[in-house]
């Protein structure tokens, strides 16, 4: 039996649907790329491409095996395509009303710390909040061509830097130094930049590698200390655990060693001399309007992050 919105197998008769499939293959990079993006097979895009340049009567791409690259008709069709599907998002969520409830798939990037722990609750409270709306929970602390992957929206350590996405601060993350008691046995408990750089280190590459800058909680000075790394790592996690296990002193999200801290496995370094707080922003895409569900994601995460990782 043949859907409504198919003619031939892979082919929707809905030339929207033809546009967006034509959309997605610009953005992902190639008809292979966009088929998961689609729910699809890579012959369907293809079938559905073909069928979208029968229907316009002109070629919209040029493949061959360097690639692929729009034909000038395929750089008019691509604007155009663009706005037409904003615009029909549009009609349909005024057809839908203001209050309509969020639903269908939201895909969040978030990096692997923090979607592994604190904000598996407030993700948790939000698809309780909305039992219609379903979530891909991506771990990844660097995220690149967010939108042509099909990622609503990116959670991230650290300043943005491009131009064309929404940027929303949501929190920023303190940190502190610490090392294992057995580190100390052999050196003086540091008070101050000078003694915490004759300590060996581990390094948070992301972060910092050869130094780390301190500021005076009281007085406002900033010091930097020069750091003698023995370990290097991306995961904060195992920086803990390397911590914990005596092999350096680091600097990390306070509310990651809070509990070792209170029970003595680790020790709290200097602590007038504080790393700054680390930002973290939640990003998307410009566009003229934004479907519900992004919206009330957005909401809840600018409330809920600064309770869990503040605190």
């Amino acid at each position: 039996m043949t859907d409504r919105h198919e003619v031939v197998p892979g082919v929707p008769a809905d030339r929207l649907a033809l546009l967006e499939t034509f959309v997605r293959i610009v953005e992902a990079g190639s008809l292979s790329a966009a088929a998961p993006l689609l729910q699809t097979t890579q012959p369907t895009v293809s079938r559905r491409l073909r069928a979208l340049e029968q229907a316009l009567g002109v070629p919209l791409l040029q493949r061959s095996t360097h690639g692929m690259r729009l034909t000038p008709d395929g750089e008019r069709c691509y604007e155009r395509a663009r706005t037409l599907l904003a615009d029909w998002a549009a009609f349909e969520a005024d057809m839908g009303g203001a209050g309509a409830e969020p639903e269908g798939l939201l895909r969040v990037a978030v990096p692997h710390a923090f979607g592994q722990d604190r904000f598996v609750a407030p993700l948790a409270d939000f698809l309780r909040a909305w039992p219609r709306v379903t979530v891909e929970w991506l771990l990844e602390d660097v995220v690149d061509d967010a939108r042509a992957r099909g990622i609503d929206c990116v959670i991230q350590v650290g300043q943005p830097t491009d131009p064309a996405l929404v940027a929303i601060r949501l929190a920023a993350v303190p940190r502190i130094v610490v090392a294992a008691p057995a580190l100390l046995a052999t050196h003086p408990v540091p008070q101050d930049p000078e003694a915490l750089a004759a300590l060996p280190w581990l390094a948070l590459r992301t972060y910092y590698r050869d130094q780390l800058v301190l500021t005076h909680a009281v007085t406002g000075e900033s010091r930097t200390v020069q750091l003698r790394s023995r370990f290097g790592t991306d995961s904060l996690y195992a920086l803990r655990s390397a911590a914990l296990r005596g092999l350096g002193a680091c600097a990390a999200s306070a509310w990651l060693l809070a509990d070792d801290v209170a029970r003595g496995d680790l020790m709290h370094l200097a602590p007038q001399w504080q790393p700054a707080p680390l930002p973290i922003w939640i990003t998307y895409p410009h566009a003229r309007h934004y479907p519900s569900r992004l919206l009330r994601f957005v909401d809840a995460m600018r409330k809920a992050v600064p309770q869990v990782v503040e605190a």
